[in-house]
C-alpha cells in the first residue's frame, strides 16, 4: 500500500488543476499551498459525477488542508490504511483524479502495471533474436576467422543450437568462405516478429528472416549466393533467471554446406 500512496501522490501533483495553478510552479508545499490544494479539490468533488448520489453523505466532498498535508508529507506505512477516515480520504482523492474510489485506482494501477510487464517482456524476447541475428552478420563478416564468443550474450552454452551453429560455421571457415560486404551487396532483414508461445520459463517465437548474402572462396573466388525469405522458429529459455536461445528451426540450415 504505501507504494500506492506514493502514486496517489503523484497523480495529484500532475494533476491538470494542479499543474495549472500556483502548486505547479513550487517545488516544495507549504501550509498555504495545501490551503489551495484542499480549494481545488473541494471545486472539482462539488461537480463530480461519482458525488451526485448518496456517496455524497458517507464521503462529503472535502478534505481539509490539515489532513492533506498530513498525507502528503508523511511516510505511511502498510497498517494506515485500516484507518476509515484515512481511507475515506483517499477515496475522495482518487474520485478527484477521475476515479470511483481507492479499489477502482488500485485496480488501474495494477492493470497498467501487467500490461507494462508483459509488454516489456514481448520487447525483451523479440529484442534477443534481433541482436541474435546482428550477431550472426558479425560472425559472417569475420569469417574465414571463427569467433563464436559473438552468441556468448544470446545463445545458452551447450544447447543444441549452438552445438549445430558452430558445426555449420567452423565447416565454412575451414572450406575459408569470406563475406561480401562491399556497397551493402551482403544484408539481411527480419519481418514479423510474433511470440507464439508466452509461458514463465520459455518462449516460442515465429519470424519471416530475408537473408541476401554473397560469399567468395578464398583464392579461388569462387562465389556462393544465399538469396531467401523463409519462417525460423525461436525457442527461447530462462535458466538460472537469464533469458537465452535455446533452439531454432531453420528449415534451410547447412544449405551453404551442402554446396558441392
Amino acid at each position: 500500500m504505501k507504494t500506492i500512496y506514493n502514486s496517489i501522490k503523484e497523480k495529484v501533483a500532475k494533476h491538470p488543476k494542479i499543474k495549472d495553478s500556483v502548486l505547479g510552479t513550487v517545488g516544495e508545499w507549504k501550509r498555504s499551498h495545501y490551503i489551495i490544494l484542499s480549494e481545488i479539490i473541494k471545486e472539482e468533488l462539488a461537480s463530480s459525477e461519482e458525488l451526485k448520489n448518496d456517496k455524497i453523505f458517507e464521503l462529503g466532498n472535502t478534505i481539509s488542508h490539515i489532513t492533506l498535508q498530513r498525507f502528503f508529507e508523511n511516510d505511511y506505512q502498510d497498517k494506515t490504511h485500516n484507518d476509515l477516515r484515512f481511507l475515506k480520504t483517499l477515496d475522495k482523492i482518487c474520485i478527484f483524479l477521475g476515479f470511483k474510489d481507492l479499489n477502482s485506482y488500485i485496480h488501474d494501477i495494477k492493470e497498467n502495471k501487467i500490461l507494462e510487464e508483459k509488454a516489456s517482456s514481448d520487447v525483451f524476447s523479440t529484442d534477443i533474436v534481433y541482436q541474435y541475428c546482428e550477431a550472426v552478420f558479425k560472425l559472417y563478416k569475420n569469417f574465414p576467422t571463427l569467433k563464436l564468443d559473438l552468441f556468448e550474450d544470446w545463445v545458452f552454452d551447450n544447447s543444441p543450437f549452438l552445438e549445430r551453429a558452430s558445426a555449420f560455421s567452423k565447416e565454412l571457415c575451414e572450406k575459408q568462405f569470406e563475406l561480401v560486404t562491399k556497397n551493402n551487396r551482403s544484408n539481411f532483414e527480419i519481418f514479423d516478429v510474433n511470440i507464439i508461445t508466452d509461458d514463465p520459463d520459455k518462449k516460442i517465437l515465429e519470424t519471416q528472416e530475408f537473408w541476401n548474402l554473397l560469399f567468395k572462396v578464398g583464392e579461388t573466388g569462387e562465389e556462393h549466393f544465399v538469396n531467401q525469405l523463409n519462417t525460423q522458429i525461436y525457442f527461447i529459455r530462462k535458466i538460472n533467471n537469464e533469458w537465452k536461445i535455446w533452439d531454432n528451426y531453420n528449415p534451410d540450415a547447412g544449405r551453404l554446406n551442402n554446396k558441392k
